[in-house]
């Protein structure tokens, strides 16, 4: 079976699903896919949402561990300003002028 390269459960029935919902809606959305069986099949599966076009978010990447959310909300979602990390520079030092340290 195709995972996309996330966790999977073994199959769960669909009494054990049902009285354990919220809990599998929690594992699904951290990336985790579980399989939903009935009397034994096979027949449906819990996961994350993906994007049609198989581009992540950022709160894809979120949800998958693999970076931590802003610790402040105060910054813009967009800013004005671009720094572009290919020009050799270091970019923690790009970020302190940028921030103005």
């Amino acid at each position: 079976m195709y995972t996309c390269g996330m966790a999977q459960s073994a199959p769960l029935g669909i009494r054990d699903a049902r009285s354990r919902l919220a809990s599998l809606v929690k594992r699904a959305g951290s990336g985790e896919r579980i399989i939903i069986s009935i009397a034994g099949r096979p027949v449906a599966q819990l996961g994350p949402i993906e994007t049609p076009d198989g581009t992540l978010t950022i709160e894809d990447l979120i949800a998958k561990g693999l970076v931590e959310p802003a610790r402040r909300g105060d910054r813009p979602a967009t800013p004005e300003l671009r720094v572009d990390s290919w020009s050799g520079g270091r970019l923690d030092r790009a970020l302190r002028e940028v921030r103005g340290a």
